[in-house]
């Protein structure tokens, strides 16, 4: 089991780990073993979502793995269509029931939805359930800086955690300064890309022979120096492990610089804008 994992406080006092486990498409028997076998190995961070449909896997994990409750950092997300107040509170209800769990570490508004308009209606619905137990951290995913300053404005509440998309091929350099002026921590959603050639590329690869570690090590040390926390999902055991083991080395400065200037403009893997993508 990997130990030396890191930790973050979040600008509410709760504490995170520097990774986390994604568990996207990991569903069923299969899926809640694959998450098991995560937390047994040393992920405490485990990140979900309503629309993923696998909270109830998240929560036969929770229940079967070696670690107790208090020791895990369990995640989910509002789906957008629920963002009225009264179906947001239902939602992160119906979410706890799912996962068999008293209450979720953290849990995010999945997108902004800027055209229904209603995620400020959602924000204080999440500010609600939190002062009732429910949920120990609020946070947002994919909000661009017109949207944390919208919250902050309305509610004088800012989120604990933006979680992005963010990869090699698209840093986010002027999001996640915005999420850090805020006191907001940011979380990397693709953090090593999905569907697109970056485990193959000859600059990263280059560094990774450099200090002995696969590609997907290296793009992962890459996020922790960037103050960001990855979120790798892996269904194998062997995979898991080797996303761990990244806190035994460090990336230059200037191994920074080459991964970080391999950022495009277009970097995005998918139409998934959230200026104008909205998700259901």
């Amino acid at each position: 089991m990997v130990e030396n994992i890191t930790e973050y406080s979040l600008n509410d006092g709760l504490k995170v780990p520097s990774i986390g486990f994604g568990t996207y498409s990991l569903n069923g028997i299969d899926g809640a073993n694959s998450i098991k076998e995560a937390i047994d190995l040393g992920y405490r961070l485990i990140d979900s979502a309503f629309n993923y449909e696998n909270e109830g896997a998240v929560g036969e994990a929770v229940r079967k793995c070696s670690v107790s409750r208090e020791k895990l950092i369990i995640t989910s997300k509002l789906p957008g269509r629920h963002h009225s107040y009264k179906e947001a509170i239902n939602t992160v209800e119906e979410s706890l029931f799912r996962a068999g769990l008293d209450y979720y570490d953290l849990y995010l508004i999945h997108w902004p939805n800027p055209r229904i308009n209603l995620y400020v209606e959602a924000w204080q619905a999440m500010i609600e359930l939190k002062k009732r137990g429910l949920i120990r951290s609020i946070g947002v995913c994919n909000f661009m800086p017109e949207h944390l300053q919208t919250l902050i404005k309305e509610t004088g509440v800012a989120p604990s955690i933006n979680q992005i998309e963010l990869h090699p091929y698209f840093n986010q350099e002027e999001q996640r300064a915005c999420n850090k002026e805020h006191g907001i921590l940011t979380e990397s959603w693709s953090p090593l890309g999905r569907g697109n050639s970056m485990l193959q590329d000859e600059k990263i690869a280059g560094i990774a022979e450099t200090h002995k570690k696969s590609i997907s090590q290296v793009i992962l040390r890459w996020h922790i120096q960037l103050g960001a926390i990855p979120l790798p999902k892996a269904s194998s055991k062997e995979h898991q492990l080797d996303n761990l083991n990244i806190f035994d080395f460090e990336l230059s400065e200037d191994e920074m610089k080459i991964i970080s200037g391999l950022s495009r403009e277009e970097g995005r893997t998918t139409n998934q804008d959230p200026r104008v993508y909205e998700e259901f």
